[in-house]
């Protein structure tokens, strides 16, 4: 064997191969966590074809793994884009901003300004009068788009930096309900309560 022959070789098994794995190994992984998360928020058919492509990338970067049993260096790589993968995917996700998320927003400040600047972006919103521990507060409950999250949030604080608010994912939603010409203030026979009292003894 010359030396071109072996060097070349070495190349491949030492360099080349153990790239690809990794490289697969961050698809498949990217792929399977936005997958995961798609399926949880009801994405049937673009996790099913997410599904596909991850499982044959896993399929191809195996078979290589496989092929080199004796050579921890490829568990090492394996291990690595699998981290790597796990990281980017979630990143990817962020991004995407799939799905829908429902705010409270609980302030014991004139939220009459915030109401009123979140209705003229076309948010959907209900607000409602509450009693608080240290006196009346004003709820405020909307359903958006995760990706108008941070905007709705930066008004949040713009109008009032004190305000106490949560964020939860939400499966699903009306149809009807991003039509943003559509703003409801709903009365409290919406939440068929009379009164909301927080923290109360």
């Amino acid at each position: 064997m010359d030396l071109n022959t072996y060097f070349n070789e070495n190349v491949v098994t030492l360099l080349i191969i153990p790239l690809l794995i990794f490289c697969a190994r961050i698809v498949d992984v990217s792929l399977g966590t936005i997958r995961i998360i798609m399926v949880s928020k009801g994405y049937r058919t673009m996790s099913s074809l997410f599904g596909f492509f991850e499982a044959f990338i896993w399929v191809t970067a195996a078979s290589q793994v496989m092929q080199n049993l004796n050579n921890f260096y490829y568990y090492v790589v394996w291990g690595l884009g699998y981290a790597s993968g796990t990281y980017i995917g979630i990143l990817f996700e962020q991004k995407l901003s799939l799905g829908q998320v429902i705010v409270r927003v609980i302030t014991n400040k004139d939220a009459n300004d915030l109401v009123a600047d979140l209705k003229e972006r076309k948010y959907h919103l209900t607000a409602v009068d509450a009693e608080g521990i240290h006196g009346p507060v004003k709820l405020i409950f909307m359903v958006l788009k995760r990706i108008d999250m941070k905007e709705v949030i930066g008004i949040i604080k713009t109008f009032n930096p004190n305000a106490f608010y949560s964020v939860e994912d939400v499966r699903s939603v009306s149809g009807s309900y991003f039509k943003k010409n559509d703003i409801m203030e709903t009365p409290r026979r919406f939440l068929n309560l009379e009164k909301f009292t927080l923290n109360r003894k």
